[in-house]
């Protein structure tokens, strides 16, 4: 018990197992967009990324939840609010993520530049989404 509070309570702990989880759920998103793409290649682009997104929102919700903000269950109810709130934090962030995904894709056509431009914009977002979630999503104190 010790060791975990102790990963809890130091600043470096976090920031490390954010990063691993952002890199994960980063995997997570492309790789099911590549899957998307190589099953249904006439699809297109946007429901490739709405289907990485919907990965990626997924494994990040469940590794927050544990092992950033320590969060445990309290009811039905709660968890439905966090998830809804969480999510709508996502929906905002994720603006940012498609505007430069889409912008890299639109500029230069290339599969490099379309995952390029997605890590820039998951990056930007994740480093927001923290900060929301920190303050309003799971709260300090309430676990």
């Amino acid at each position: 018990m010790g060791s975990q509070f102790q990963m809890r309570s130091t600043p470096t702990g976090v920031a490390a197992r954010y990063v691993a989880f952002a890199v994960l759920s980063t995997a997570a998103n492309f790789l099911v967009q590549a899957i998307f793409l190589h099953i249904a290649p006439w699809s297109g682009l946007m429901p490739s990324i709405l289907a990485g997104t919907a990965a990626g929102f997924a494994v990040k919700y469940v590794l927050d939840k544990k092992w950033i903000f320590f969060d445990g269950y309290t009811s039905h109810g709660d968890e439905v609010a966090k998830v809804a709130l969480y999510g709508l934090f996502s929906v905002l962030t994720t603006v940012i993520f498609w505007g430069f995904e889409i912008s890299f894709w639109t500029l230069w056509k290339t599969e490099f530049a379309k995952y390029a431009g997605g890590a820039i914009g998951l990056a930007i977002g994740y480093i927001s989404k923290y900060a929301l979630d920190r303050r309003f999503v799971f709260k300090p104190g309430e676990a």
